[in-house]
């Protein structure tokens, strides 16, 4: 996955959780996916904070390459996923908490239109 942007899924996962298919209730599978994306954009997070604080060197050019770089971007890969699955920062539980939040606003804004709807045209 590109260190700069979500993948195609998690984009397409976080689209679909927002869309708020089924008003009054949100389905597991979107949940799921909300959960997903919350947690791969934390890692994301992570992995340029990481990358970032390598970029200051510190002096460090006895063991400087291609390959050390290659590895030292996979070993930020694995500890940003780590952080993230254990908890990490709590980003992606703060990012969660307020998509579902605003998914059921959403749902509520169309539930109270559809009634309105439905109500006019019950009077007509």
């Amino acid at each position: 996955m590109n260190d700069t942007s979500i993948s195609g899924a998690a984009a397409g996962a976080a689209s679909s959780a927002m869309a708020g298919t089924a008003p009054g209730a949100t389905p597991p599978t979107d949940a799921k996916k909300l959960h997903e994306v919350a947690q791969q954009f934390e890692a994301i997070f992570v992995r340029q904070m990481l990358a970032e604080a390598r970029k200051s060197n510190m002096g460090d050019t006895l063991f400087s390459g291609q390959g050390t770089d290659t590895f030292r971007e996979m070993q930020e890969q694995t500890i940003a996923a780590a952080t993230t699955k254990s908890g990490g920062l709590g980003f992606a539980k703060m990012i969660e908490k307020q998509l579902t939040a605003q998914m059921a606003r959403t749902n509520a804004a169309a539930t109270a239109a559809a009634a309105t709807s439905a109500a006019t045209a019950k009077k007509d």
